[in-house]
């Protein structure tokens, strides 16, 4: 198969009709084999009756309902699970997406060898002060701190190779790095296309103000554990004999005083507890790190990695 399309959705019972014809449309225009995929997540409208109606109509619909709303990335991760495609396109269900992006993101990953596009939604159509500034400040703190240049990283207009989706585990809030996990599961061709912005047309946004706070921790997170995961003791460890020492230094520089200088009261010095919860400090971070370390050597995934080629 060509191309597989995962399609997350929540209270899309309007645009979900007009969205398959239009993919319909120009997969048959494009003689792709295909199929798409939509994963509703837990939605409280009509939308999971009209895809029951779609797809009688479509053989190449399939469809996954969600017990109750578990977010974002638990669709796309149910949706990767699943895929059969050469080609992985996701994209929302809310018509902002064009469908139309969708031969030119295919050639760029099967002839220009990209392992992921991401689209970039360069004239937007949201509110500037609430979604636009936020989103620059969001994409240029992320590009800063994971080293993945692209200008729109949450943009759910994205083409992967199968392989890529099929070595990642997006999960919390997690779909707004696939970029970032991506390259962290060394898949280093990673490129950008200027799509389409469209404007809403049915419903509301089902995003707040909450999502800045919780991308900018999720970002710490995905940056912690791809790089420390699996190594925590060279963290943990590093920081507790940094400090630990830095207190060992303290001490010894008030027992001498202690011990030469007449008169001089050691407990009396606001360095002597300064020195001794560096100490603390230091023991417990060096302790957090080695108990990181044996469930770290405990995990049965210890040793996962790809193997790109092998003769």
């Amino acid at each position: 198969m060509d191309i597989s399309v995962v399609i997350p959705l929540y209270n899309e019972e309007e645009s979900l009709p007009e969205l398959i014809a239009w993919i319909a449309r120009v997969m048959n225009e494009n003689h792709f084999s295909y199929e798409v995929v939509l994963v509703d997540d837990g939605s409280s409208d009509r939308s999971w009756e009209v895809i029951k109606e779609l797809i009688v109509a479509n053989a190449g619909l399939r469809a996954v309902r969600f017990r109750r709303n578990y977010g974002k990335s638990a669709a796309l991760n149910k949706g990767f699970e699943i895929v059969t495609g050469d080609v992985v396109i996701t994209m929302d269900a809310d018509l902002q997406d064009s469908p139309d992006e969708i031969p030119e993101l295919y050639r760029m990953i099967r002839e220009d060898g990209y392992d992921l596009v991401s689209g970039w939604k360069k004239k937007r159509y949201d509110a500037k002060l609430t979604k636009n500034l936020p989103s620059r400040i969001y994409n240029a703190a992320t590009r800063r701190m994971s080293g993945v240049k692209l200008h729109d990283m949450n943009c759910g207009l994205k083409a992967y190779r199968r392989e890529v989706v099929k070595s990642i585990e997006v999960y919390g809030e997690m779909h707004r790095y696939i970029p970032v996990i991506a390259k962290w599961a060394g898949f280093k061709k990673i490129g950008e296309k200027v799509v389409v912005h469209q404007k809403r047309k049915y419903g509301v946004t089902k995003f707040g103000w909450e999502r800045f706070i919780n991308g900018f921790l999720d970002l710490i997170s995905i940056m912690f554990v791809s790089r420390f995961g699996r190594k925590p003791m060279h963290l943990f460890g590093a920081l507790g004999s940094l400090l630990f020492f830095t207190g060992f230094v303290i001490a010894a520089y008030l027992a001498y005083a202690k011990l030469f200088l007449a008169g001089y009261k050691m407990t009396e010095r606001p360095l002597f507890y300064f020195g001794l919860l560096a100490m603390i400090m230091g023991t417990q971070l060096f302790l957090a790190g080695f108990l990181g370390e044996l469930i770290s050597r405990s995990s049965s995934d210890r040793n996962a990695y790809l193997v790109e080629e092998e003769i």
